[in-house]
């Protein structure tokens, strides 16, 4: 069972640097945190439906959409779960906006936003690896104040903001806490791809990759649970959408660590990003990255 919710979100101004975000942020009780934290899991709960049943099956199909030449797929099971997701918030909360990867824009009547990923990782569904996940945000207007990062083969359901920040996997939950590091040297460094982004970004990534203690690939938005998890030190990654991030930077904010652009500034709208468990070692990586130029 999870802990009764504590201390909901009180409107408050968070800027720059520390935390990444940028004007008020709205006033939530802890009545309408449950409403909201009840939402957000029906809506996993349907993703995962969709979801799980297609993993690793001769029956999944897949199409491409990318536009400018390079591979990106999208599977059935993509587009079912953003709409199970999608009919759970027209239902249950038919003022909030959407916003995800496959279908357009609903805009907001309530101020608050639901940001969806029905599958983060589509290439490693595809390729039958379990470091996909299911991401869910939700934003009041100056980025998430709830987020969850489901990884449905797992099992395990990561879970941060409004008085939150547990993974839960069957009936236990353990509560998520980033971990402290000495330094850039001592850290552990994911990202998706080695290439990164442009030829810039890369290079900005190299010049820490080249400090770290260790470096993996491929783990999609698991590498962001990780952190969160206090399992890994730092995750960098450009040309984001807000869907990509709007989940997972919730839920590592929550267990404590940071969130921001490679500028030190909000996150949320995506684009560069990077997210530490530790402040210092967030600071040091944002040194470095800062000569990649805008």
């Amino acid at each position: 069972m999870l802990p009764p919710l504590t201390a909901a979100a009180r409107c408050e101004s968070r800027v720059g640097r520390q935390g990444g975000r940028c004007g008020p942020v709205m006033h939530i009780d802890d009545d309408l945190a449950e409403r909201l934290w009840a939402t957000a899991e029906a809506m996993a709960d349907a993703a995962v439906a969709r979801c799980l049943p297609l993993f690793r099956s001769a029956a999944l199909a897949c199409d491409d959409k990318g536009l400018d030449g390079r591979f990106d797929p999208v599977t059935q099971a993509d587009r079912d779960a953003e709409r199970a997701m999608r009919d759970i918030i027209a239902a249950r909360r038919p003022d909030d906006g959407v916003l995800g990867e496959e279908f357009g824009p609903v805009a907001a009547r309530s101020g608050l936003t639901w940001v969806l990923d029905p599958i983060d990782g589509t290439r490693a569904f595809m390729a039958g690896a379990p470091s996909w996940g299911v991401l869910i945000g939700l934003d009041a207007g100056a980025g998430p104040i709830l987020g969850i990062v489901d990884q449905p083969w797992t099992g395990e359901r990561f879970m941060g903001g409004l008085g939150r920040a547990e993974m839960r996997r069957g009936d236990e939950a353990w509560p998520l806490r980033t971990r402290q590091c000495r330094g850039l040297a001592d850290a552990v460094l994911f990202t998706t791809y080695p290439e990164v982004g442009s030829a810039a970004e890369r290079a900005g990534f190299e010049a820490v990759r080249d400090r770290v203690r260790l470096t993996r690939y491929g783990l999609d938005c698991y590498a962001y649970a990780l952190v969160a998890l206090g399992q890994v030190d730092l995750v960098i990654e450009a040309q984001l959408q807000p869907y990509d991030i709007q989940g997972p930077q919730a839920v590592v904010e929550a267990a404590g660590g940071v969130v921001t652009n490679w500028r030190g500034g909000p996150a949320h709208r995506g684009g560069r990003v990077v997210a530490a468990g530790d402040r210092a070692v967030h600071e040091a990586a944002l040194e470095l990255l800062a000569a990649v130029e805008d």
